[in-house]
């Protein structure tokens, strides 16, 4: 019997990095994690229309730093940064509601994202944003599947709806797949992201996978290997 396992935990540390980057004694270890959680949930509630990717939070023993990474950085910043402070001041509240530890420098960043149509999480949200302005979601996947094929970097896209889709009395799934999606091989680059579009008659869950070629070492490290390996065998033949 096979397993459904997240493609990105299922690349931790080969190809994937953590989204939360700390180190904390047992006693801060729970509080840490909640507050992670929980502010992570309440970011991605309140960034929902800004085409959010992902939200990193990196700690040590005196600043917290969150940063966000987004498609539209200026829907985040606003004029002249008010947007950033704003957030900043509205995090710290929710923080000290929840009874979080807050450190003594607290740092927002905002990223901007180089390739948003390679990116599952951008992809997904346009899905969403589709279906809820009441577009017909066999045009609204078509539409973004061929654009997402013509990215450069992008060997294959797989896009799942399920639920009441145009407003059917019973629910059903619809797939919608181009290139290859090869999920069982470590190193391949594979972005996944669940999402859901709040519609009248109830919600419809998207699922999306973009691949994105396979990761190899460096060429200069293995050429650099390759030289070494070639040198260690003329001196074992002299």
């Amino acid at each position: 019997m096979s397993k459904i396992v997240h493609p990105y935990a299922h690349r931790l540390v080969m190809l994937r990095d953590w989204k939360s980057h700390w180190f904390a004694d047992p006693k801060k270890y729970i509080s840490y994690l909640k507050g992670d959680v929980l502010l992570r949930e309440y970011l991605e509630k309140k960034l929902r229309s800004m085409y959010v990717s992902s939200i990193e939070v990196e700690r040590n023993q005196k600043t917290t730093k969150f940063i966000i990474k987004t498609s539209r950085p200026g829907l985040i910043i606003g004029r002249n940064g008010e947007g950033v402070t704003k957030l900043k001041e509205d995090i710290l509240k929710k923080m000290a509601k929840l009874k979080l530890p807050v450190s003594q420098d607290f740092k927002l960043e905002i990223v901007e994202i180089a390739n948003p149509e390679a990116d599952a999480s951008v992809v997904a949200y346009m899905i969403a944003e589709g279906l809820e302005k009441r577009m017909p979601y066999r045009r609204v996947i078509k539409q973004i599947v061929e654009k997402v094929m013509s990215t450069h970097g992008v060997e294959g896209v797989r896009v799942v709806l399920s639920g009441r889709l145009g407003g059917a009395e019973i629910a059903r799934t619809e797939e919608l797949k181009r290139g290859s999606i090869p999920l069982q091989t470590f190193r391949a680059d594979i972005d996944f992201k669940r999402e859901r579009a709040t519609l009248p008659y109830g919600v419809v869950g998207i699922k999306v996978w973009i691949y994105r070629g396979k990761i190899f070492a460096d060429k200069k490290s293995s050429a650099s290997l390759k030289v070494s390996e070639r040198s260690d065998d003329k001196e074992i033949k002299k």
